[in-house]
């Protein structure tokens, strides 16, 4: 066993793991290739391309200017309140989190909620008008969880405040130095 993970790097779970989600990829991958091939992958090249010349700069530039915003904020005004307070920079993750998972929403949802599908109600029996409530709901409701959690964290992890005690002018006294050779008489 020690063998096997000094040359494969981890358990024999986990390689059967990552084969396995390799057999169900390539298994979709044939599904989906099996109609209009040549839509799919058009599709999946656009989508690359939409991603990464276009979404991935947007939210790289939002992430940094609301991590500026926050750092900027999250500033202490006096050394005190800096110990009751997380790092400026973890504070961004309270935003980051809710937000990724409103986005993935909307992304897996997105012709729901803005409306684009014809025929919803006739095919479900379901309104097609409540898409977009919902997913403001969500979102708030996610903002509004993280927001709970990071206060949480911020109250739970606050040092206890030391109340002062007695002051000394001097320092405490200790056992009286016992004489040692030289001072024999």
């Amino acid at each position: 066993m020690r063998s096997f993970r000094a040359r494969y790097g981890g358990s024999p779970l986990h390689l059967l793991l990552v084969l396995c989600s390799f057999a169900l990829t390539g298994y979709a991958g044939v599904r989906l290739l099996r109609g209009d091939t040549l839509m799919v992958l058009v599709w999946f090249i656009g989508a690359a391309l939409l991603h990464d010349l276009v979404l991935l700069p947007l939210y790289t530039l939002v992430d940094r200017a609301a991590q500026r915003v926050l750092v900027r904020r999250a500033e202490p005004a006096e050394a005190e309140d800096a110990d009751s307070r997380p790092p400026a920079r973890e504070w961004i993750n309270y935003v980051r989190v809710p937000a990724f998972l409103s986005g993935v929403l909307l992304l897996t949802y997105f012709p729901l909620v803005l409306g684009q599908v014809h025929d919803f109600t006739t095919y479900t029996g379901l309104p097609d008008n409540v898409f977009l409530g919902h997913w403001l709901l969500v979102t708030a409701a996610l903002f509004a969880i993280s927001a709970l959690v990071l206060l949480a964290r911020m109250v739970f992890s606050r040092p206890a405040r030391r109340t002062p005690g007695p002051k000394q002018d001097s320092p405490p006294k200790g056992p009286e130095p016992t004489p040692g050779p030289e001072s024999a008489p």
